[in-house]
């Protein structure tokens, strides 16, 4: 956990107009890509939320699970938040490097903390942040009731020309180890 924590920390942004974050030595040393804009807090704008990300990220391969959680963090910050009160308002950022995309949205603030919980079956809603967490490589938050942010970090798999053929789960291919595809027991 304390990984994953680690990781929110470093991508998610202290405040909309941040700039770019350095992203951890075991990453890329190219400079993310960040952007974010402002948009009322009504219900209708989670369109134009995954509108605005899915044309920053239109040839991302994980772009469905970011667009699905970017729409989840979208409604829950106007259905949860003071976002969804008269004249509120939330954020949208994305950030994204070479093997990372983060989406966070930062609102105004509500009485409870923001938590993936099991809901009834039969409910019809109530799965949103459990939706996030199932997609997102990590996710969390922070604030308090006037304020607070929720960021979810996708991995970005490499291309699959970058991967060795012979490694299967970090295990190098050698005398008596067979590569991928030809593991026998």
């Amino acid at each position: 956990m304390t990984d994953s924590l680690t990781l929110l920390a470093l991508l998610a942004p202290a405040a909309p107009a941040a700039g770019p974050l350095t992203p951890p030595p075991s990453h890329t040393t190219a400079m993310p890509l960040y952007w974010w804009r402002s948009f009322p807090g009504a219900a209708e704008q989670a369109r134009a939320v995954r509108a605005f990300v899915a044309c920053l990220l239109n040839d991302c391969p994980v772009l469905d699970d970011v667009l699905l959680s970017a729409d989840e963090l979208a409604v829950n910050a106007v259905r949860h938040t003071k976002s969804g009160q008269g004249g509120g308002s939330f954020t949208v950022t994305v950030q994204c490097s070479a093997d990372l995309v983060a989406i966070s949205v930062t609102d105004q603030g509500g009485p409870d903390e923001p938590a993936a919980r099991d809901s009834d079956p039969l409910a019809e809603s109530g799965r949103g942040l459990r939706t996030v967490s199932r997609t997102a490589a990590a996710w969390g938050w922070h604030g308090n009731d006037t304020g607070r942010t929720v960021t979810a970090v996708f991995t970005i798999p490499p291309p699959p020309d970058s991967v060795p053929p012979a490694t299967t789960l970090g295990v190098a291919a050698g005398p008596g180890i067979r590569g991928a595809g030809e593991w026998s027991a």
